[in-house]
C-alpha cells in the first residue's frame, strides 16, 4: 500500500514551489466525479494565482517522500470575492470574517490514511492565527440520477458534518467548467458549507 509520510502546511516561498504539483493533482483527482473536470495546466495556473498573491494563503501537503500526493488549499474568503460575493449576498455575513477552504485533492491509493483530517486541521489552525472567526467550503452539487454518478459514490457528507460543518442555507455559487466528454463548458452549482472556529 502506498504510504504518506508527511502532511505540512507550506506558505511562501514553499507554497509558491509546489502549485504546479498543485495544478496537476487538481486536474488528475478533479477528472472523476463528482466535479468531472476536464482540465487543463494553462488554466490551472490562472487559478491558482490567487494562492501565490496571497500572503495569507496556504497549502498543506500531503507527501510520499519528497513526492506531493495530495494537497488541500486556503485563502480568505475576500480574496475569491469576484466569484462569492453574489452568493454570499443577504447571508448576514461579512466575507471578510470567513477562510475559504478551497479544495482538496489526494490520490486514490493514498486515501484512508488521515489526510482529510490533517488537511483541516492545518488550514483552520492558519485560520485561527490571522484572526478568522470562522471557515467555509463549497463542494457541487450533481442531480442523484446523473448517468456517470457510480453505483458506489458515497458523498463526503458526513465526514464534514463530523469536522464541525453545516450546508449554509441559500448560499451557492456558480462555476463554469468543461466537464469530461463534453465540448463547451457548462454552468454548476455548489453549495457552501460553513462553522465557527
Amino acid at each position: 500500500m502506498a504510504e504518506i509520510t508527511d502532511v505540512r502546511p507550506l506558505t511562501g516561498a514553499a507554497l509558491g514551489a509546489a502549485l504546479d504539483d498543485v495544478a496537476r493533482l487538481r486536474i488528475e483527482v478533479f477528472r472523476v466525479w463528482p466535479y468531472l473536470y476536464d482540465g487543463d495546466l494553462d488554466y490551472e495556473r490562472a487559478y491558482l494565482q490567487t494562492y501565490r498573491d496571497s500572503d495569507k494563503a496556504i497549502v498543506v501537503g500531503a507527501f510520499d517522500g519528497a513526492r506531493l500526493v495530495g494537497a488541500s488549499t486556503g485563502a480568505p474568503l475576500i480574496d475569491h470575492a469576484d466569484d462569492f460575493a453574489a452568493a454570499f449576498e443577504g447571508a448576514g455575513l461579512e466575507l471578510s470574517d470567513i477562510f475559504y477552504c478551497a479544495e482538496s485533492v489526494l490520490l486514490p491509493q493514498y486515501r484512508a490514511q488521515g489526510a482529510g483530517h490533517r488537511f483541516f486541521d492545518h488550514r483552520e489552525a492558519h485560520a485561527r492565527k490571522l484572526g478568522f472567526t470562522k471557515c467555509a467550503f463549497c463542494s457541487v452539487q450533481r442531480p442523484a440520477d446523473h448517468p456517470m454518478r457510480p453505483d458506489d459514490y458515497r458523498p463526503l457528507d458526513t465526514f464534514w458534518h463530523t469536522r464541525g460543518y453545516a450546508p449554509l442555507p441559500g448560499v451557492v455559487a456558480q462555476f463554469s467548467w468543461k466537464d469530461v466528454g463534453q465540448e463547451t463548458e457548462s454552468l454548476k452549482p455548489l453549495r457552501f458549507w460553513i462553522r465557527d472556529l
